[in-house]
């Protein structure tokens, strides 16, 4: 392998992979992957990246690989009566609950078919050189040196690249998830219900599973019931809303659990010369925004596009993508305090209570 390239994106999920998918033709791109993979709570797609994946070229390839619909959501939140959201009326039809694994499989192989090199290292070392980055890669086949023109962090919520570059991690609360995967399950509809100390969540995954995820900050008593299997289904059972969820699957024995930090965060700056954070590497959203996955594939086509310009000889080019994040957390975090301010029913409940002090 050279050891000089255009651009190195390091973390092979869904952010960095669509940034290396449109960057590589035409450029030495190496796109980095450790092989480390999480279970994931439930991943789900908005019906809206139909439009980024046509754009891109990928929504007939994405297509033939089946992932189950989602049709919509049912919700039990500022009062007890449900309410129903039918994506099959809206301008792009369903979305998607996604296979996480097989769909960042998909991406990279996009992208090495379209130029990128995959490497299945980690990123030791990195620091200027000149115009460029001088990059240390170690894996399993040793140790590379490696000269860059660009980098692209896709490193997720911790953004260990970004942070070396100057980058400030600041973080939104302290919300967090406990999780479980059952057998069975209903249609492609997701549910959402709040209750005193937080809120649920439950949809269907692949292989005819069901997630059920309960959401409250770490700090309060309710937390320890998500912190444990047992005691989250039987604070779930207590939950009138979680009735028809419990009954159509079986989370009595889950074949995984665990817990995971869910609140939003943001990177300053996200970018800078040389360098951009895309998907959670440069803002993290709360899972009710339901809006992680899309922003992974929009902010990894954004950055592609800044990175094309800022290669060329664009020197507005990385400033006008951290104005582009700007404006999405702005929206982000208005729809994210208008949603939890439309749940008054608790109004003294610490969780509900900061939250409600904070949109004000």
């Amino acid at each position: 392998m050279s050891p000089e390239v255009d651009i190195v994106v390091v973390g092979g999920g869904p952010a960095g992979a669509v940034a290396a998918l449109n960057l590589a033709p035409g450029r030495r791109l190496l796109l980095v992957e450790r092989r480390e993979r999480a279970v994931r709570v439930g991943e789900s797609l908005l019906p809206a990246a139909r439009r980024l994946l046509v754009d891109m070229g990928l929504f007939a390839a994405f297509e033939r690989e089946g992932h189950a619909p989602w049709y919509g959501n049912t919700s039990c939140w500022g009062s007890e009566a449900v309410e129903e959201l039918d994506f099959l009326r809206g301008p792009d039809g369903p979305g998607w609950h996604l296979d996480r694994a097989r769909f960042e499989t998909w991406l990279q192989r996009e992208a090495i078919a379209r130029g990128a090199r995959l490497v299945h290292a980690a990123a030791d070392h990195v620091a200027p050189a000149g115009p460029g980055w001088r990059v240390v890669l170690r894996g399993p086949g040793g140790v590379l040196h490696l000269n860059a023109r660009a980098l692209i962090d896709a490193g997720g919520r911790c953004s260990p690249l970004s942070r070396r570059l100057g980058g400030g991690r600041s973080r939104d609360d302290r919300l967090v998830c406990g999780w479980l995967h059952g057998e069975g399950g209903g249609p492609g509809l997701t549910t959402l219900v709040a209750e005193p100390d937080g809120w649920w969540y439950s949809a269907p995954l692949p292989g005819e599973r069901q997630v059920l995820a309960f959401h409250t900050d770490a700090d309060l008593p309710a937390a320890r019931d998500a912190r444990d299997p047992v005691r989250l289904l039987a604070r779930a059972a207590d939950v009138p809303g979680l009735a028809g969820v419990l009954a159509g699957a079986r989370f009595s024995a889950p074949p995984a659990a665990g817990l995971a930090l869910a609140h939003g965060t943001v990177l300053a700056p996200p970018a800078g010369p040389g360098w951009a954070a895309v998907g959670d590497a440069a803002l993290a959203f709360d899972p009710l925004a339901s809006q992680g996955l899309f922003h992974a594939l929009y902010t990894g086509l954004a950055a592609a596009e800044a990175m094309s310009r800022h290669l060329d000889g664009d020197p507005h080019a990385l400033t006008e993508y951290t104005q582009q994040l700007d404006r999405v957390r702005a929206a982000y975090v208005r729809h994210r305090d208008d949603t939890y301010c439309r749940e008054q029913r608790w109004p003294d409940h610490p969780f509900w209570a900061r939250r409600h002090a904070r949109a004000a």
